[in-house]
């Protein structure tokens, strides 16, 4: 049986509930609501259906031998309700003791038990298949959504789960995704990439427009587009240009590392305006808008594109947040923070293989592991790692407080880029030759880590 059907044995909430799982009259704690939330989960046939007991037929991703181009997916019509003034509900910080204690909450660890459950039962037993395809089967897809991963930053006011900043828990959750697979976690995690950016900076019409669609059954699929493919690309200064015209924007430029770019419905688009990078909301419909493969070696599984924008006109409040560069600096710092997240989470899944490996290997009459140099490589993974982790809470525990976190996101991006990388390598050099062979999942997170360093945007804590 599922350990996440058994986690909620252990913790049921009730007979009558609604749609998140709440008993009727019961009280809903920031994440401790996200959780009973989850119990929809356990009592449908999800876990059955992504558990891959059955094959599927899926369609191969075409872009490995010939690449695609086309317009952007066909778009919903999100709908003008209003045009409120006014910045938003926003979510509280999180309130801190001022002590040194990155140690998770009670609601924290409840959360991150079951999003692990979800990422070693179904994200890892895919993620093989994913690579070869360069598709997030949908099925795998459909079950992040039953545990309400596109609305943990988005307010409960709102419809979302979340009461204060969710910059702690996002990291929490993107290290446990990506323990199970960086690609598919960067699936998962974008549509709720969107919907944290509109609940942190969205006007109250942006997000009466958008968010209901990302609280509802039918979430969309959404991007977050900030890296260029551009050589020495420095992404506060992206070459995509916005120009004003009349009553709105045009944009121009070209956006690579798009996460599932050719099935979203909604983008959130990096351009510079008047010498300040700024956040565009750009609808798939939109005109000049179009989408090619972008494959790449790592990440496969998050079926990368390129978003080409060719004049692509916008109304004046498409614009989300400000334009004076603080809101995209601050958008680059958070993304920042959950790729460095998803780095700890493979570092991990990594150190977690070659242990096993090296202790049930043998040569010349014992364990690999007894041989100093092996014991030591392995060692020198976890101290890596521990640091990796350390610097990244610190980070998040800053933001999730609202506090200046620019030097701590710094060092954690520097730290997850480069010893993220060396954990990869020194993984695949553990397995020998098994390291180079697809038998053996390490030299995919090796590809994957490599991402760390180079990838902007796509995901948001």
């Amino acid at each position: 049986m599922s350990l996440i059907t058994d986690t909620f044995k252990r913790g049921g909430t009730g007979a009558s509930s609604n749609r998140h799982g709440l008993a009727s009259g019961e009280s809903r704690d920031p994440i401790g609501f996200a959780v009973a939330g989850l119990n929809r989960l356990a009592q449908s046939d999800f876990i059955d259906r992504v558990g891959l007991r059955r094959q599927t037929e899926r369609l191969v991703f075409n872009a490995t031998r010939t690449g695609f181009r086309t317009v952007t997916a066909a778009s919903r019509r999100f709908g003008k309700v209003s045009r409120r003034s006014g910045p938003g509900t926003r979510p509280a910080p999180a309130g801190r003791s001022g002590v040194f204690d990155l140690t998770p909450t009670e609601d924290e660890q409840m959360l991150v038990d079951v999003v692990s459950d979800y990422a070693t039962e179904v994200l890892r037993p895919a993620a093989s298949a994913a690579n070869e395809t360069c598709v997030a089967p949908p099925e795998v897809l459909a079950a992040s959504l039953e545990i309400g991963l596109p609305i943990l930053g988005v307010p409960e006011s709102l419809g979302g789960i979340s009461e204060e900043r969710s910059a702690m828990a996002g990291t929490l959750v993107a290290e446990a995704l990506g323990q199970g697979d960086m690609g598919l976690a960067l699936a998962a995690l974008g549509p709720g990439a969107v919907a944290t950016a509109l609940a942190l900076w969205g006007t109250a019409s942006q997000q009466e427009t958008y968010l209901a669609a990302f609280t509802g059954d039918d979430v969309p699929v959404a991007a977050l587009a900030l890296t260029e493919p551009t050589v020495l690309f420095d992404v506060l200064e992206p070459s995509t240009s916005a120009t004003r015209s009349g009553d709105g924007y045009v944009l121009d430029g070209l956006k690579s590392g798009v996460v599932r770019g050719a099935d979203s419905e909604l983008f959130i688009v990096g351009a510079l305006l008047d010498g300040s990078p700024t956040l565009f909301l750009v609808e798939s419909d939109a005109k000049g808008l179009t989408v090619e493969a972008d494959p790449s070696m790592g990440i496969r599984a998050a079926s990368l594109a390129r978003l080409v924008l060719t004049g692509v006109r916008v109304p004046a409040e498409s614009v989300l947040g400000t334009t004076d560069g603080a809101t995209y600096t601050e958008c680059v710092r958070l993304s920042r923070l959950a790729w460095c997240a998803l780095a700890v989470g493979t570092g991990q899944a990594v150190l977690d293989y070659v242990r096993a490996y090296v202790n049930e290997r043998e040569a010349f009459g014992e364990p690999i592991s007894h041989r100093q140099a092996v014991a030591f490589m392995v060692a020198n993974i976890a101290i890596e790692l521990q640091s990796m982790r350390l610097v990244t809470y610190k980070a998040a525990s800053r933001a999730a407080a609202g506090k200046d976190f620019a030097r701590e996101v710094a060092l954690a991006r520097q730290l997850c880029a480069s010893k993220g990388m060396q954990i990869g390598l020194d993984g695949v050099q553990l397995l020998g030759g098994h390291g180079f062979v697809k038998e053996h999942p390490v030299e995919r997170w090796y590809r994957d880590l490599r991402a760390v360093g180079i990838m902007e945007g796509s995901v948001l804590v």
